[in-house]
């Protein structure tokens, strides 16, 4: 895990998945640019989230749009960087490595 991601807030999930959370501003506006890459077992909580960026990004995203009680709203399959993303009724979003997904949707 990169040691960027590691200080965050983490909640384990069925089958080895963790999903970091980013609430402080400091978090959430890094996010996950710059890093070089983030695990397949891994994935990135936006709360409070309708639009993400993908500027500085290394590597592309998939984005797990969620509504207010949890749900799946929408999924972006890899979003290349430099790329700006947004769902008007989202609550937050879960990024997760490019082919990533499939894996958290069938624990959420």
């Amino acid at each position: 895990m990169p040691p960027r991601l590691a200080r965050l807030p983490a909640r384990p999930l069925p089958g080895g998945l963790v999903v970091l959370v980013a609430r402080a501003p400091p978090a959430r506006l890094l996010g996950l640019a710059g890093l070089r890459h983030l695990p397949v077992h891994a994935a990135l909580l936006l709360p409070r989230c309708r639009s993400v960026h993908t500027l500085g990004m290394r590597f592309p995203l998939d984005l797990l749009w969620l509504g207010a009680s949890g749900e799946i709203l929408r999924i972006d399959h890899a979003v290349p960087p430099g790329r700006i993303r947004s769902c008007r009724t989202a609550r937050a979003v879960l990024e997760t490595r490019a082919g990533s997904a499939a894996a958290f949707l069938a624990v959420l």
